[in-house]
């Protein structure tokens, strides 16, 4: 895993950084080139403008009335400004030329490197007409080979007070020196390009490390899992995205674990609460049919053999509740119903062990009749079971409560029992299967342990909410919430009565 991201974010890098040096150098070199051109062109046209005015001067005040003449008569003359120029541009060509296109003089050699034969050049007349004071040499092939190699030339004309032409002046720079500018240019780019290279790749390196490394961790413990060992968890440093997931894997981990733990737990009293009743049933039945069991005492442990197979069937009815909700095929029709009603019928239900217990009952309703929308048998089911645990758990002659209020548009139902409670540390897992807060099994000898469960999950159906508070030794109250039903209209026009 490591290598192949480390291969591919370095790839992406490098890639990103060649194209960019890339684009760099060709941005720099048509600078630098733009650049260099521009400064040459204004150099070759001062030394353009230079020769010429010199020479124009010259031959004005001079008693001499050809203008190629005077050129010939000057040429010592204007050999060392032209040589004064050349300290400036070192590969500065000047061109003096009559008004036939022939060249009279320049500080250049002619094609066969003979300056003797430099009057056997010439330039179109009609490109020296062409020329003006700020007019360049577009045919650069008119000097057969002379600006070849030229990067900038500049022509400028000569004429008379007449405005007769005379000749011309051209000046011409060759690109000698900029191959070399652009090659140590290159050259330093190059170096450059390399050094951030490598500096990448060492970062990429510890970056893809620093990414890599709880990914492997991750890695590492999901094998763990896999062979059922949920105690591995992956170091938790920072506070970037790669954190937020170690942490996240840590905290499924440990949703992990606790439901190993659950199942665990599950398999045990499932096995507990099946093997306990199948071995009484099956004792007692033995015990009858081997005779070992008097005639008159068969009627008591038929009794006894009844109420345990009506055990298991609670257990499997609850198992199978279980399995139904949670694979969704148990469904909830949803109706009217008066909440209160059904709170005093199942405490009707309780009336003998309520007696038994000497309990000081309290029934607190807003109205006689409070409707909410909801499955009724679903509901009853849990209601029952929670006035069944507060009759359960009620120490004698406590104080026991159904209270039923409207709050926020919602129906709260509320059991309250003072007796042993629950220890605060058991509150949380009160509603997980087979979780038990009387472990010793004690005071609860018929229930399994999934009834609070069950509950919890018809009231989620339902989109409300269950919970419980507790102080240990002294009281308990479960509380659940239900939609508060729509007013039903003109019910007896319609034929229906109130549910």
């Amino acid at each position: 895993m490591f290598k192949s991201l480390f291969t591919k974010y370095i790839s992406v890098f490098m890639l990103i950084l060649i194209l960019s040096f890339l684009v760099l150098t060709s941005i720099l070199s048509t600078l630098v080139i733009t650049y260099n051109t521009d400064v040459k062109m204004s150099s070759v046209a001062d030394a353009a403008y230079s020769v010429s005015f010199t020479l124009r001067q010259g031959y004005l005040n001079s008693e001499t009335e050809d203008f190629t003449e005077y050129l010939y008569e000057s040429k010592n003359s204007v050999l060392p400004l032209v040589h004064a120029l050349r300290i400036n541009i070192d590969d500065l060509l000047v061109f003096i030329i009559d008004s036939d296109g022939r060249i009279i003089f320049t500080n250049g050699t002619d094609l066969s490197g003979k300056l003797a034969d430099i009057n056997a050049q010439y330039m179109p007349a009609e490109v020296i007409a062409g020329l003006s004071e700020t007019g360049n040499v577009t045919d650069k092939e008119s000097l057969y080979g002379f600006f070849a190699v030229a990067q900038c030339t500049y022509g400028i004309s000569l004429e008379d007070r007449d405005g007769k032409l005379l000749g011309a002046v051209v000046a011409s720079t060759g690109s000698a020196g900029m191959s070399e500018l652009l090659e140590a240019m290159n050259k330093t780019v190059l170096m450059s390009t390399l050094w951030v290279m490598l500096a990448a790749l060492v970062a990429v390196y510890f970056i893809t490390e620093r990414m890599v490394a709880p990914l492997r961790s991750m890695s590492r413990a999901a094998k763990s899992f896999a062979a059922g060992k949920f105690d591995v968890r992956v170091p938790v440093t920072g506070s970037d995205e790669i954190s937020e997931l170690a942490q996240a894997f840590n905290n499924m981990a440990e949703s992990l674990a606790a439901t190993d733990e659950m199942q665990r737990s599950f398999v045990a009293n499932v096995s507990h609460d099946l093997r306990t009743p199948m071995t009484t049933i099956s004792g007692f039945i033995d015990g009858i049919l081997s005779g070992a069991i008097p005639e008159e005492k068969r009627d008591y442990y038929l009794d006894v053999i009844a109420s345990e197979v009506r055990r298991l069937s609670r257990l499997v009815n609850a198992l199978l509740d279980i399995s139904r909700m949670q694979a969704g095929e148990r469904k909830f029709t949803m109706t009217n119903l008066d909440i209160c009603e059904m709170a005093r019928q199942i405490l009707i239900s309780f009336e003998k062990r309520i007696e038994e217990k000497n309990l000081n009952v309290h029934f607190d309703c807003d109205s006689d009749r409070m409707e909410v929308l909801a499955d009724r048998d679903s509901i009853h089911q849990v209601l029952y079971n929670i006035c069944d645990n507060a009759v359960k758990f009620s120490c004698d002659g406590g104080e026991y409560e159904i209270s039923i209020h409207e709050r926020d548009k919602k129906i709260a139902v509320s059991v309250y029992n003072t007796g042993v409670g629950i220890p605060e540390e058991d509150l949380p897992r009160i509603f997980d299967r087979f979780y038990k807060s009387d472990k010793s099994r004690g005071l609860d000898k018929t229930g399994v342990g999934l009834g609070m469960h069950i509950s919890r999950a018809i009231i989620e159906a339902h989109g409300e909410t269950i919970r419980v508070e507790s102080e240990y030794g002294k009281w308990c109250r479960f509380t659940f919430t239900l939609p508060k039903a729509a007013p039903q209209k003109n019910l007896k026009k319609q034929g229906s009565d109130p549910v």
